[in-house]
């Protein structure tokens, strides 16, 4: 890279617009707060046109008086965006990927023979469509798109109408190759091609960011878990990340198309790692739908601490949790299980049991559930994980490190910057452009900030393991009602 490249980031919380230098640091980054509103349990929305202007506001800040090279767009996936393409305002909120208003929609739809959850843009798309033609829309002018697309027409002036194969592969809305739309699910939901973006190239210049100083390309688009393993040198068969923020996500790089559609024996489902030249790389992803929510739930829930950071040094304060085991599971598990009727537990607790173990218990009980997602990609995937790469808030926690080393029991090697995405879409950008020449520059730029090694014996982390599968199995079925219920 011989330049910076400026990467715009939506994230689920806020805008950030960085310059990144050709080793991949961050120089510079303006941002601006996005929170999502809740009008309702269950219901998650965005400010479309404001998000629109924060990216404008903050990429042009970030510039100052110069420019960029090229541009790479990152974004929270999924989350899906409806407009009138004559009068470019959106026609309702953006409606967040955590949003549940279509749960029995999804679940309707499968006599149908389509099979999406809630947190895919499908029916996302179907609900805002259907309410603008409601309010007197003409739906031959309204046009769909996720948060890339939305990015990349405010970066443009509106001249694109595109998305990537990263951020399309999860709409629920593609065909299982990752080609194209799905002819089917469209007219299943009433949604029209000619509503869809165009599939991109996640590598490569799909136009010129025309709102900008010298209008520089757009170079790369990527969603955000993709951004992160591209950022965490991941490019090749059997490399993988996790990523721990609010939830946590492992994504791991295949050679070839999965063989199952939907989800794998262990829970892992298919994703496209990245599309260059046409040519898709397909990649698995598991998740886990709490693991820093439960430290801030320590925090403002139970008041054991009084910031996250705490949790580091009286989780450290004893040897281990004192025999008692967390189960993460507060809005349910994820992978492998996907079990919605699970529920967060504390197990084992004596009159000994102290603040320090509980927190403890609770880092570890989320670095136990990080080797749930190892195992489960290693099952799905066929293959063996010689060291687990891993970025997000969490890993300024060192003693949660040293835990989640423990727990998957290979060595851990940690992002230099926090934010793995908004690194991996500059990279990715810079590769687009032709300011790097191939994909090596790329997995060269990885340096790890620290190797964390597993510690104890074997036999020690072992058994550790065994008893905290034994709490998890007590967690599961909390609900039994939700526990049958299944997008797969």
């Amino acid at each position: 890279m011989t330049a910076q490249v400026l990467v715009v980031d939506v994230g689920t919380s806020s805008v950030r617009a960085s310059l990144v230098a050709p080793d991949g640091s961050v120089t510079t980054t303006c941002q601006q707060p996005m929170l999502p509103a809740t009008p309702e349990p269950g219901l998650v929305e965005l400010d479309a046109a404001a998000m629109a202007a924060a990216v404008l506001t903050t990429a042009r800040a970030a510039l100052g008086d110069g420019t960029a090279r090229a541009v790479g767009v990152t974004n929270q996936r999924a989350t899906t965006v409806v407009w009138d393409a004559e009068s470019g305002k959106p026609v309702g909120p953006a409606i967040g990927w955590q949003d549940l208003r279509t749960v029995l929609e999804c679940l309707t739809l499968q006599a149908d023979g389509v099979r999406v959850a809630p947190n895919m843009s499908a029916t996302k798309a179907r609900w805002l469509v259907a309410r603008a033609v409601e309010q007197g829309h003409d739906a031959k002018h309204l046009r769909v798109g996720t948060v890339d697309t939305w990015v990349v027409r405010a970066l443009t002036g509106g001249a694109l109408h595109v998305t990537d194969a990263t951020n399309a592969g999860v709409t629920g809305l593609v065909e299982t190759d990752g080609t194209g739309w799905d002819a089917r699910v469209l007219e299943v939901l009433g949604l029209d091609p000619a509503q869809l973006p165009t599939i991109v190239d996640t590598v490569g210049v799909v136009g010129e960011a025309t709102a900008l100083p010298g209008a520089p390309p757009i170079a790369a688009v990527v969603g955000d878990q993709q951004g992160s393993l591209a950022g965490q040198g991941c490019l090749r068969a059997g490399q993988a990340k996790c990523t721990f923020g609010t939830g946590a996500m492992l994504d791991l790089v295949l050679a070839t198309r999965p063989a199952f559609t939907s989800r794998g024996r262990a829970g892992c489902y298919p994703i496209v790692a990245r599309r260059r030249g046409g040519r898709l790389v397909w990649g698995l992803e598991g998740a886990v739908l709490t693991a820093g929510a439960c430290v801030e739930w320590l925090r403002d829930g139970l008041g054991l601490v009084d910031d996250a950071a705490s949790t580091e040094g009286l989780a450290a304060s004893v040897p281990d949790t004192g025999g008692v085991a967390f189960v993460p599971a507060l809005l349910g598990m994820g992978t492998p299980d996907w079990d919605f009727g699970a529920r967060g537990g504390f197990f084992g607790m004596t009159r000994g049991t102290s603040a320090a173990h509980l927190c403890r218990a609770v880092l570890e009980g989320i670095a136990q559930r990080g080797a749930d997602l190892v195992e489960s990609a290693e099952h799905d995937g066929a293959i063996e994980l010689a060291t687990l790469r891993t970025d997000g808030g969490m890993t300024a926690n060192a003693t949660f490190l040293q835990l989640l080393a423990d727990a998957v029991g290979r060595p851990v090697e940690v992002a230099p910057e926090r934010e793995a995405t908004t690194r991996g879409a500059a990279l990715l950008a810079a590769l687009g452009a032709g300011l790097l020449q191939d994909e090596a520059a790329v997995e060269g730029a990885w340096t790890p900030s620290a190797v964390v090694e597993p510690s104890g014996s074997a036999r020690e982390r072992a058994d550790r393991r065994a008893a905290w599968l034994a709490a998890k199995a007590q967690a599961l079925a909390t609900i039994p009602s939700l526990s049958g219920v299944s997008f797969n």
